[in-house]
C-alpha cells in the first residue's frame, strides 16, 4: 500500500438547523452519537442512556432532539475525559478534523483504497460497523480511532504489518485487541491505535493475514521532510 502525505483541511462546520424542522435519520444520528460519548464518558447512566434512546425516536423536531443533549458537551469542545488507558475513549484536541462513523440499528462500512483520518470516531447503537484498513492509503503516521459500542459490533481489521494497540473496556460486553506488539510488526509502518467502550457490544480490532503495507521503507525514504 502506499504512503502519502497531504496537509489535512479542516471540516467546515454544518449549520444549525430550524428547531421547529422535522428531524431527519442524520439528525437523530448525531443526537445518538452525542449520548452514546456521554454514556462512555459517565455522564449518564445506564438507565439515562436508555431513556433518552427510547426518546430520540419518539420526538418528531430538531428542537425536540436538542433537548435531549442540552446537558452535555457539543463534539468539537473540549470536555473533561478520562485520561488515556483509563478503559474509556478519549478524544482528539479541540480543532482537530475528526472522521465519523454512525450505525443506529443499522450498519456501515469503511473499506477499500480510502484515505483514513487521523482520528476517527465510531458510534455503534445496535448497529453494526466495519473499519477496514487493509487497503487504506496512510497519510500520517499514527492512526487513532475512537469507538463507542452500545448493544451492536464494531470491527477494525488493519495490515498485518502495522503496530496495533488499544486501550479500552467493556461493561456486559467485550473489547479485544489481538496482535497487539508482534514482533513481525514493520517499526517504520503506521501505529494504529484503537480505544473503546462497549456496553453490552462488541469491539474486536485485529491484523488481516495477508494483507500488508509493502515496501514502506523506501516510500518512507521519498517522502519530503519537514
Amino acid at each position: 500500500m502506499d504512503l502519502e502525505k497531504h496537509p489535512a483541511a479542516p471540516a467546515p462546520a454544518a449549520p444549525a438547523a430550524p428547531a421547529g424542522l422535522r428531524a431527519s435519520d442524520a439528525d437523530r444520528d448525531r443526537i445518538a452519537s452525542i449520548l452514546a460519548d456521554a454514556l462512555a464518558e459517565g455522564r449518564l447512566t445506564a438507565d439515562e442512556h436508555s431513556e433518552r434512546l427510547d426518546s430520540l425516536y419518539a420526538v418528531k423536531t430538531v428542537g425536540e432532539l436538542e433537548v435531549l443533549v442540552r446537558d452535555l458537551p457539543v463534539p468539537g469542545t473540549t470536555p473533561q475525559v478520562p485520561a488515556a488507558g483509563a478503559g474509556y475513549a478519549v478524544g482528539p484536541a479541540a480543532g482537530a478534523a475528526v472522521d465519523t462513523v454512525v450505525a443506529v440499528c443499522s450498519s456501515s462500512a469503511r473499506k477499500g483504497r480510502w484515505r483514513p483520518g487521523a482520528h476517527t470516531r465510531a458510534v455503534s447503537v445496535m448497529g453494526d460497523i466495519s473499519i477496514d484498513l487493509t487497503e487504506a492509503v496512510f497519510e500520517q503516521q499514527v492512526t487513532e480511532i475512537n469507538v463507542t459500542c452500545v448493544l451492536g459490533n464494531v470491527e477494525v481489521l488493519v495490515p498485518e504489518n502495522v503496530t496495533l494497540r488499544g486501550y479500552g473496556s467493556g461493561v456486559l460486553g467485550n473489547f479485544e485487541v489481538r496482535g497487539e506488539g508482534r514482533g513481525e510488526s514493520d517499526p517504520q509502518a503506521p501505529v494504529v491505535i484503537v480505544r473503546g467502550f462497549a456496553l453490552l457490544g462488541n469491539i474486536e480490532a485485529r491484523p488481516k493475514l495477508g494483507a500488508r503495507l509493502v515496501n514502506l521503507a523506501l516510500k518512507l525514504q521519498k517522502r519530503p521532510k519537514g
